[in-house]
C-alpha cells in the first residue's frame, strides 16, 4: 500500500471513529429524552381519562398531537436548509420538547394536559428532521441502516426506561403527577448532553463520507411513491395514548401494568432497530416490508385480547415502531442528496403525521363504535403499504 493510500485508509478510519461518537452521543441525547417523553407518553391516556377525556377526545389529542409535530417538521426542515442552523434549531426543538412533560404535573384539567402533550410534540418536530439529516450524515459512514439502527437501539433503551420509573412511582403510590414531575431529572440530562455534542461537532455536515451530489430540482418519484406507502402505514398504527385507554377502560391491564407494557414494546423496539438496521444494509426495502407484515397484527391482540395476548400485542407494536424509527428514516437517506436532506425528511414526516392523525381520529372514532371495525381499518392500512413499497423496491 502506498503513502497516499495509506493516508486516505486512516483518514477514512478515523472520520469512521468520529462518525461513531457523534451517533453515539446523539443517542444518549434521544435515550434521556425518550426516557422523559415516553414515560409521560405511558400514562398521557388514562392520565387524560381522569381528567374527564372520553376515547375520542383521547384519539383526538394524540392525532393531532402527531399532526402538529410532523407538520411543523416541514417548516424545520426547510429552515434549516436554508440558513444552515442545525444546533440552534435542535436545541431550540430539544428545549420545548422537555420542558413540556415536567409541567404536566400542574395539570388540573384534560384541556391544558392537551395543550402540554401537543407542546411536546411540538418540540419533537422542530428537532427532528435536524437531528435526523445530521445521523444521516454520519452514518453514511458506517451504515445508514446500522447507524439509524444503533440511534434508534439507544433512543429505545430510554423508551423502555422512562416507562418503568413511571410505574415504579405508581406502585410506590405516587400520582401520575408526581411521575411527570420526576421526569424533570432525565430531561435535564439530555439538554446537558445535547450542549457538550454541539461543542465537539459543530459541523456534522462534515462526516458525510461521499462528496455532494449534483441533483436536479426536487426529489425522485421513488421517494413520493414510499411516502404514500408509509401514509397508509401510519394511518393503520394506532397511538399508544388510545392503547393505554383500552387497558384503562377495560382494566385488561391494572394500572401498575399499562406503562410496564408500553416499556416491553419499547424493549421489543430497541432490539428489533438493532437486527433490521444491520439487514437492511444488507438486504435493502424487503426488510421494511416483513417489519411493515409482523407489526400489523398487533391490533386484535391488544384490543380483543386477555393479559398476555396484549402483551404479546405490544411487542409486535413494538417491532412496527422499531422499523418506522430505524430504517424507515433509513431508507430516505439513500433517495435524496445531502443538501436537501433536512426538507426531505420534513416532507415526508409532515405527510406521515397528517396520514398518522387521520388515522388516529378515526381509530378512536370507531373504539367507540365498533371494535371489529377498528380492528378491520388498522390491519388493512398497514397491509395496503405493502404493493407500494414493493413498487418503491423495483426501481431502487
Amino acid at each position: 500500500m502506498g503513502r497516499k493510500e495509506a493516508l486516505r485508509v486512516g483518514a477514512a478510519a478515523a472520520n469512521g471513529h468520529s462518525a461513531m461518537l457523534f451517533i453515539i452521543l446523539l443517542g444518549v441525547v434521544s435515550l434521556f429524552a425518550d426516557m422523559t417523553y415516553e414515560g409521560a407518553r405511558s400514562i398521557t391516556g388514562p392520565f387524560l381519562a381522569t381528567l374527564g377525556a372520553n376515547a375520542a377526545i383521547v384519539g383526538f389529542v394524540a392525532g393531532f398531537g402527531e399532526l402538529v409535530g410532523y407538520a411543523l417538521r416541514l417548516v424545520s426542515g426547510l429552515i434549516t436548509d436554508r440558513t444552515g442552523k442545525y444546533w440552534a434549531i435542535t436545541i431550540i426543538g430539544y428545549g420545548v420538547n422537555m420542558a413540556a412533560v415536567p409541567l404536566l404535573a400542574l395539570a388540573g384539567r384534560w384541556e391544558i394536559a392537551a395543550v402540554l402533550m401537543i407542546a411536546e410534540r411540538m418540540g419533537k418536530a422542530i428537532r427532528n428532521p435536524v437531528r435526523d439529516a445530521m445521523l444521516s450524515h454520519a452514518a453514511s459512514g458506517v451504515g445508514r441502516g446500522w447507524g439509524f439502527g444503533l440511534h434508534e437501539a439507544m433512543d429505545q433503551v430510554g423508551a423502555m426506561l422512562g416507562p418503568l420509573i413511571v410505574a415504579a412511582v405508581l406502585y410506590f403510590r405516587g400520582t401520575y403527577q408526581s411521575g411527570f414531575a420526576f421526569l424533570l431529572i432525565p430531561a435535564l440530562l439530555a439538554i446537558g448532553v445535547l450542549l457538550l455534542a454541539r461543542n465537539l461537532y459543530p459541523r456534522p455536515k462534515d462526516l458525510e463520507v461521499t462528496p455532494p451530489e449534483l441533483q436536479a430540482s426536487g426529489f425522485p418519484r421513488i421517494y413520493w411513491i414510499y411516502l404514500a406507502a408509509m401514509a397508509l402505514n401510519a394511518a393503520g398504527f394506532a397511538d399508544f395514548p388510545l392503547i393505554g385507554y383500552h387497558f384503562h377502560k377495560t382494566s385488561v391491564l391494572s394500572e401498575n401494568w399499562i406503562p410496564l407494557s408500553y416499556s416491553v414494546a419499547m424493549g421489543v423496539d430497541a432490539v428489533a432497530a438493532l437486527v433490521f438496521g444491520h439487514l437492511f444494509d444488507r438486504k435493502g426495502l424487503p426488510i421494511l416490508i416483513v417489519a411493515v407484515l409482523l407489526s400489523s397484527m398487533f391490533a386484535p391482540l391488544v384490543f380483543l385480547g386477555g393479559f398476555s395476548a396484549c402483551l404479546v400485542g405490544m411487542a409486535l407494536w413494538g417491532v412496527g415502531m422499531g422499523a418506522q424509527e430505524s430504517i424507515m428514516r433509513a431508507a430516505i437517506a439513500g433517495m435524496v442528496g445531502r443538501d436537501k436532506r433536512a426538507i426531505a425528511y420534513g416532507i415526508f414526516n409532515t405527510g406521515y403525521g397528517v396520514s398518522w392523525f387521520l388515522g388516529s381520529v378515526l381509530l378512536g372514532v370507531l373504539y367507540d363504535f365498533s371494535m371489529p371495525a377498528l380492528i378491520a381499518f388498522s390491519i388493512a392500512a398497514q397491509i395496503a403499504s405493502v404493493p407500494l413499497l414493493l413498487i418503491v423496491r423495483s426501481k431502487s
